[in-house]
């Protein structure tokens, strides 16, 4: 499984029901783009070390960006920016999900529904 940026954001704002999805996913993996868009997000280094030692402690594989993620993605933002407002990040982490053969835990639904061939597990923070 790999888990989208919204998931990992709840869980640092201290949200139960993403720490207890996040510890019923098991090993899960993100997007190189999620662990970027997380780190832009930090306050200060103290944040950033306890993200870091969180995805430690759970043995998250960080999955890179490769041609065929980053073809896909362009496929994507193509075909579904005009119409669902498919943003570069989404497009890119669909990719990496579509291309790693995994379903995508998210919150934002409605930002990957367009993919037909993205597999998504619906996340409720409350």
């Amino acid at each position: 499984m790999i888990v989208d940026t919204d998931v990992l954001v709840w869980y640092l704002r201290g949200n139960a029901r993403a720490a207890e999805a996040l510890a019923a996913a098991g090993r899960f993996r993100i997007s190189a783009v999620t662990y970027m868009e997380l780190v832009q997000g930090m306050r200060n280094k103290d944040e950033l070390r306890h993200f870091r030692t969180a995805l430690r402690a759970w043995g998250t594989e960080v999955l890179q960006i490769d041609d065929v993620i980053s073809t896909r993605a362009m496929l994507y933002v193509e075909q579904y920016s005009l119409s669902h407002g498919m943003r570069l990040a989404d497009a890119l982490i669909a990719a990496t999900a579509v291309a790693h053969g995994s379903r995508l835990l998210t919150g934002n639904n409605r930002h990957y529904r367009a993919i037909p061939d993205l597999v998504i597990e619906e996340f409720r923070p409350g």
